[in-house]
């Protein structure tokens, strides 16, 4: 695996370790649809110029289907399965939030079946079974811990999904494209959609926005959403989507202890066994790899 590649991983392993607890702490001052549009605003203005940049140097031709394409991965990707995610932080406690939403690449695994001809065996039927069981020991519906709510499981569980159909349509084109260009434009195209949904939904769209409160929005936006998303498709263009998704292996682990030291969030037994046991799925998905 070439080195770039490596610190693409790690740094989105940082970025997306990091999100759950910044949305947190942005829950205060703004709407989740609103730092929602917010968050992929600032990250598709910020990933714009090298977009443009990457268009001239692949001297790439963006024709109607390309744009058809785009349009589709930001209408799922940010502004249908972020829109549940943002809404299930909000009734969720970040580490259960975030140790979720690692497992979308399980189910990547199997839209990539359909979408990218990428078959879906035996063996990767047991790691998705494995993977299930482990969020099971992390949800432990029979009682749920302090801040975590059925709502909340049943809004991120659909993200999760959705992200990961978003993944595996990713591939399709991001050979072509390339990671600025299929990162920044989707961000932007949702960007106006969401601010559609804003309106009709009579949510605040700009108020909110303080000297207190644009740290973390900045951070969400610039470092989570910009750099993270950016890493995360350039990791995909270098070494494909399953390769890629071991930045989710690392995210639970990033996610729980800055989540324990922001926030206060405990580390209980059950969130322990069921990183394991989903770290165990991962591991026996990337060895038979």
């Amino acid at each position: 695996m070439p080195k770039k590649s490596i610190l693409y991983i790690i740094i989105t392993a940082l970025c997306f370790g990091t999100m759950e607890v910044a949305l947190k702490l942005g829950e205060s001052s703004f709407t989740p649809l609103q730092i929602n549009f917010l968050r992929f605003l600032i990250g598709g203005l910020l990933l714009l110029p090298m977009a443009l940049k990457e268009i001239k140097r692949r001297q790439i031709q963006l024709t109607a289907q390309d744009w058809a394409y785009m349009t589709l991965l930001g209408v799922l990707g940010i502004s249908f399965s972020m829109s549940f995610f943002q809404i299930g932080v909000k009734y969720l406690n970040a580490n259960t939030a975030a140790i979720i939403i690692s497992c979308n690449p399980v189910f990547t695994m199997l839209f990539a079946h359909f979408l990218v001809h990428d078959r879906f065996t035996i063996n990767k039927a047991i790691v998705l079974s494995i993977c299930l069981v482990g969020l099971m020991f992390v949800a432990n519906p029979f009682n749920l811990a302090e801040g975590n709510t059925p709502k909340g499981f049943l809004y991120m569980l659909v993200a999760m999904v959705s992200f990961a159909l978003y993944s595996s349509l990713g591939n399709i084109k991001a050979q072509r494209l390339g990671g600025a260009v299929q990162t920044s434009i989707p961000f932007l195209i949702a960007s106006v959609v969401n601010l559609f949904i804003l309106i009709i939904l009579k949510e605040p769209i700009f108020s909110g926005i303080t000297i207190k409160s644009c740290p973390v929005m900045l951070y969400t936006g610039f470092i989570v959403t910009g750099l993270g998303y950016f890493t995360y498709l350039g990791s995909i263009e270098m070494v494909g989507p399953s390769n890629a998704s071991i930045s989710f292996f690392l995210k639970p682990v990033v996610a729980v202890v800055a989540a324990s030291l922001v926030l206060r969030e405990a580390i209980t037994w059950n969130i322990v066994l069921g990183i394991a046991i989903i770290l165990t799925g991962f591991c026996i998905n990337m060895k038979k790899r």
